[in-house]
């Protein structure tokens, strides 16, 4: 056995003529797709999103100075708002990680 012989056997020859005969295994997919949202469970809502709205509205000052820097550099400012991001970022961190603790517990 040669080993032209041995990747041939491996290895099938598809010819492009062959007709593909019609597979129904789509319908075995959609019975188990089915099956499966039946199954599934309604995940709970994530209050983070919730708790860090809350929490950036306790910074007004926070948040005026990262708007105002927003809309200059929308106007064409050559800055970039990435230190009022971080201030107002550490600030909403540090009120929204015990709540977030509290909310998964």
């Amino acid at each position: 056995m040669g080993l032209s012989e041995l990747i041939s056997n491996l290895f099938p020859t598809v010819y492009a003529e062959e007709e593909e005969q019609p597979v129904e295994v789509v319908e075995e997919v959609a019975e188990v797709v089915e099956e499966e949202e039946e199954e599934e469970e309604e995940e709970p809502e994530d209050p983070r999103d919730e708790i860090v709205e809350a929490c950036t509205n306790q910074f007004p000052a926070l948040k005026k100075h990262f708007d105002e820097c927003n809309e200059r550099v929308e106007n064409g400012s050559d800055e970039n708002c990435i230190e009022e991001f971080f201030h107002l970022m550490h600030k909403v961190d540090e009120c929204v990680a015990p709540k977030i603790f509290a909310a998964t517990q």
